[in-house]
């Protein structure tokens, strides 16, 4: 008999071990990131570094542009920033995308190899 409330106790011990566990996981920690492409002008590897670096603004964890495919891929936390803004900020550092259009004293100022248009 003693025997069996031991065992007893010590199931009842483990799920409310899981249920307080349970109630303490904080689920507003866990993040979901957006994967999206747009195209990007531009030429050369210099091109690449400045669309890429321009690109990862604040809630943006991953900008890769192809030089062949002119495709900029960006993985963002949607909470934080959306594509629009991601084309801003890519535009301002003087590359036309599908979301905006660069300045166009700022792409004049672009290296040579890097004027597209």
């Amino acid at each position: 008999m003693k025997a069996v409330r031991i065992i007893i106790i010590a199931i009842l011990a483990t799920v409310a071990g899981f249920n307080s566990y349970a109630q303490t996981h904080d689920h507003s920690k866990i993040t979901s990131t957006k994967t999206e492409t747009i195209k990007v002008s531009g030429n050369c590897e210099m091109c690449k570094a400045r669309i890429e670096k321009a690109a990862k603004a604040d809630g943006v964890s991953k900008a890769e542009w192809s030089v062949k495919t002119k495709t900029l891929a960006v993985t963002f936390d949607p909470a934080k920033t959306n594509i629009e803004t991601i084309g801003k900020k890519v535009a301002s550092a003087g590359h036309d995308n599908e979301k905006a259009k660069a300045d166009i004293k700022v792409y004049k100022a672009l290296p040579g190899c890097c004027q597209y248009r």
